[in-house]
């Protein structure tokens, strides 16, 4: 597994802050976030964030805060400059994805394009 000196995406404070709760709540030790992009959704790709375990040999690796995310290296590509968000607010609670290499997303927030 490659661990990456500049990660690909950032985590604010605030989802920092949450992902560190959820963390903590859950009994399975060694979690990491685990952001990946996958086809789908109604504008082609889609955004799909859990807690995982396992690494594989094409995961990259890295530290934000006290959470460790993992990537895979096509994910990656896609994700290169997101930044993930917690918002929490009158439009909704959520974790929100700006992706600077997005060329279109739909009205759900949870699909983009390329």
């Amino acid at each position: 597994m490659e661990t990456t000196k500049a990660a690909p995406v950032t985590l604010t404070e605030s989802a920092i802050a949450k992902l560190t709760a959820l963390l903590q709540e859950d009994p399975e030790p060694q979690q990491s976030l685990r952001i990946a992009v996958t086809g789908g959704g109604c504008s082609g790709f889609q955004y799909a964030l859990g807690f995982d375990t396992e690494q594989h040999d094409d995961d990259l690796l890295f530290q934000e805060g006290s959470v460790r995310v993992i990537i895979d290296e096509t994910s990656a590509e896609y994700l290169n400059g997101a930044v993930v968000d917690f918002q929490d607010g009158l439009q909704g609670k959520g974790f929100a994805i700006e992706n600077p290499n997005s060329t279109g997303s739909c009205g759900c927030g949870q699909s983009f394009s390329c």
